[in-house]
């Protein structure tokens, strides 16, 4: 089965775009934060209430694929999917999509390990076994 895609949309804000009125390319990566941590929020936790058991995600890679620009007003939707999923890493898969044409914008993935708050390396599906079921069900699809 295929990843479950959860998806967002946002609005771009004139602050957004740079002087050629197109989304200032940075602001991608603040996007697919939204995504990730709205994909977290659907399993009815937050990213800060995960801190709070001792689990954090440091992102130790990004890549992007800029297509087309967004520009302001465009109404986006941010998909995002578990791409990999190993006891100590995550990696997540985006594609920012212009809702108006179903035009892809960008694409991307972001890594990230599992680490307490020491930044040290820890097993989520020993530390929060139902986090990882969780993680687990949406890499596979739910099943």
């Amino acid at each position: 089965m295929s990843p479950i895609i959860h998806a967002h949309r946002l609005r771009v804000r004139y602050g957004e775009t740079d002087q050629m009125g197109v989304v200032y390319h940075t602001n991608y990566l603040n996007w697919f934060e939204v995504g990730r941590t709205e994909l977290i929020r659907n399993a009815g936790l937050t990213y800060r209430e995960l801190e709070e058991r001792g689990v954090l995600l440091p992102v130790t890679d990004a890549s992007l694929s800029y297509k087309k620009p967004a520009r302001y007003d465009d109404v986006v939707e941010i998909q995002t999917r578990v791409k990999e999923l190993s006891a100590v890493r995550l990696a997540f898969a985006y594609d920012i999509i212009r809702v108006s044409d179903q035009e892809l914008l960008v694409s991307g993935e972001t890594m990230h390990v599992f680490t307490n708050a020491e930044l040290k390396l820890i097993r989520l599906s020993r530390t929060e076994p139902e986090v990882y079921a969780w993680l687990d069900a949406q890499y596979k699809g739910g099943e």
